[in-house]
């Protein structure tokens, strides 16, 4: 895995659990006011911590709030690696990325309001180092997709980058209805209906036998 991780990884050593108890902070605090309405002193309060202390370890709030998704997602993708390689075909290891991708935002409803509502329209998150970790995060689609299409398991003529699109496209619009409105209640329960009707889409097809016709052709006038 790349070591990709924030520029204030570094500052972050000095004691992890407080900077982890910053940035939890900060993404309620984020996730409920908004990031141009939320203070450093609002997410102070909420980590019983100073302001200078926060100044130690991030040096503005919109580098928190970068930071934010770097941490969740290394032990998103820590556990991937952990799992994957025990599960056997390519269709299986697709429907556990999509129930995982589905649980990670119904499990942490701030952080999805975090990412959805903030992050995904801010150009400046796209040139940092976490960004870097979303990415690599996105390979095990990849990855897995090739595996299916080298196995057999998957259409050949796929193209995969465009399947990962359509899969991350349709995550992201759920979790952004349920961050405004509410709905779909259960992420995780959308899972199979989700993966069924990709796959659907993609699973190879068995190869047909050859039929062969044999056509006798009587010329009626001989009749």
């Amino acid at each position: 895995m790349t070591n990709a991780t924030p520029k204030n990884s570094q500052k972050n050593l000095k004691n992890p659990k407080k900077a982890a108890a910053i940035l939890k902070a900060a993404e309620h605090i984020f996730a409920q006011k908004g990031f141009q309405t939320a203070t450093i002193s609002d997410i102070a309060k909420k980590a019983k911590v100073s302001e200078a202390t926060i100044y130690e370890y991030f040096s503005s709030k919109e580098e928190l709030l970068f930071a934010i998704p770097a941490e969740i997602i290394h032990q998103y993708q820590e556990k991937n690696r952990e799992i994957l390689p025990y599960i056997h075909g390519a269709a299986n290891k697709l429907r556990f990325l999509i129930h995982r991708h589905l649980g990670l935002y119904q499990d942490n409803p701030d952080y999805a309001n975090v990412v959805m509502l903030i992050l995904k329209g801010n150009p400046n998150f796209l040139k940092t180092d976490a960004y870097k970790i979303v990415q690599y995060s996105a390979r095990n689609y990849i990855q897995v997709l090739k595996e299916g299409m080298e196995n057999n398991e998957f259409r050949p003529d796929m193209e995969p980058r465009i399947v990962r699109a359509m899969i991350w496209g349709t995550i992201e619009h759920l979790v952004t209805r349920k961050s405004l409105l509410g709905k779909p209640e259960n992420l995780t329960s959308l899972t199979d209906s989700l993966f069924e009707t990709l796959f659907d889409g993609i699973r190879a097809c068995p190869r047909q036998q050859p039929v062969n016709v044999n056509i006798h052709v009587t010329d009626s006038r001989q009749s």
